[in-house]
This record gives structure tokens, sequence and C-alpha cells, in this order.
């Protein structure tokens, strides 16, 4: 293979680690979500849902670190050429989700960092506690708790483009779109 054929190889691997971290962020911050604080405490018990939540921040703070490393390596290093190229309209949707998946990976993490300081949570990285990006602000926490689930939700419908994507260009074009991120070729 070709090295402008694909992205470098720490790239791809950012790449999915990301995944890995965002689809885990995201089943548990769902479960959170849907099942509140005292729900969870029900069916899970206090330890768990304890461990739920410091899970999930420790994933937020987690893509934050390895979006940065992804920002770095993707402005560092040479974007391997579409072969064949995409059209206009293919080029403009997947610019598109990508520059809006980039924006929603960093921004995700920072608003839940946001929010979760200013109500006064503490903000943990595994067993680390990590300092508050705002002081305790109960009206601000619970603007900024709406705006990290409706950017949740907004993930939600990004990865499932991009992931159409994927498929659409893996199993109806059959191009080579799908070997510039993997990690076998």
């Amino acid at each position: 293979m070709h090295e402008l054929d694909h992205y470098i190889y720490p790239h791809r691997v950012l790449h999915w680690l990301v995944a890995g971290a965002v689809f885990l962020s995201l089943a548990s911050g769902l479960t959170l979500g849907f099942l509140g604080y005292e729900r969870t405490v029900e069916l899970l018990g206090n330890a768990l849902t304890n461990v739920l939540y410091t899970s999930h921040k420790t994933l937020g703070v987690a893509i934050l670190l390895l979006m940065t490393l992804r920002i770095i390596t993707r402005l560092a290093f040479v974007v391997p050429d579409h072969e064949p190229p995409l059209n206009v309209f293919e080029r403009v949707v997947s610019t598109s989700v990508h520059h809006l998946l980039y924006v929603a990976l960093v921004a995700m993490p920072l608003i839940g960092w946001a929010a979760t300081a200013t109500g006064g949570f503490p903000v943990e990285f595994f067993t680390w506690q990590l300092p508050g990006i705002l002081g305790k602000n109960e009206a601000l926490s619970q603007t900024l708790f709406v705006w990290h689930e409706r950017l949740g939700w907004a993930l939600v419908v990004l990865i499932t483009l991009h992931i159409a994507g994927a498929l659409f260009h893996w199993r109806i074009k059959r191009d080579n779109v799908m070997k510039r991120m993997s990690l076998f070729e």
C-alpha cells in the first residue's frame, strides 16, 4: 500500500480509541440520562452508580485528551487523497460530518466538565479529582447539562451518518475509503 493511501498509523489508532471511548461514554451517559440518579441507585446500588458516573467522567476526559492528539496528528501529517476522488456531494457531506464530529468531541467533554464543576460535583479522571473549570453555579450547571445532553444526541446523529457513509463506501461503492482508517492495511 502506498503511504498516501491511508492516515498515519498513530492517527488510525487514535480514531479507534476515540470510537471505543465515545461508544462507552454514550452508553453510560444515556443510561444515566434515562434513569436519573435515584433510579440508577435503585437498580444498581450506590457503589455501582458511583462507578458509572466516575467512568463516564473519566471517559469524557480521555476523549478530550485523545481528540487533542487526533487534532495534532491530523494537522501535522498528510491527509490521504480519496482514490477514486469523491464527488462534490460526498465531499461536502464527508467534510461537514468530520468537522462537526471534531467540534462536538471537543465541546462535549468541556461542557460536561463545566456542568459537573458548576453543579458542585467532583470532576474525576480515574481516581484523580480534577479542578473545576468554573465555580459552583447551579443554574448554569442545569443549562450546561441540558446542552451536554443535546450535544450527546447530536453526536448520535453524526456518528450514525459517519458509520452510514463508511458502510456505503465499503459495501456499495467498494472504493478505497475504508482502508484509509483501517488498522490492518
